[in-house]
């Protein structure tokens, strides 16, 4: 699987994630934990997908261009 292709699927999950906390802020109303739970999960994602872009950038997968090497 390309790089770009994974950084972009969990992006794109961290913005429906938001948007799914939005949803519930909106229709829980403040009766359930599921908006807390959705932004801990966007947060954990967020900070999950910078630490592996800056893995790949140690491991020479990416160079500071962001274009791929190969």
């Amino acid at each position: 699987m390309r790089l770009e292709l994974i950084v972009a699927i969990v992006f794109v999950v961290i913005i429906a994630s938001l948007g799914w906390a939005l949803f519930y802020l909106m229709t829980d109303k403040g009766k359930s934990n599921r908006t807390v739970h959705a932004l801990m999960l966007r947060v954990g994602l967020s900070i999950g997908l910078f630490l592996f872009i800056l893995l790949a950038y140690r491991l020479g997968w990416v160079n500071s261009t962001g274009i791929p090497l190969h």
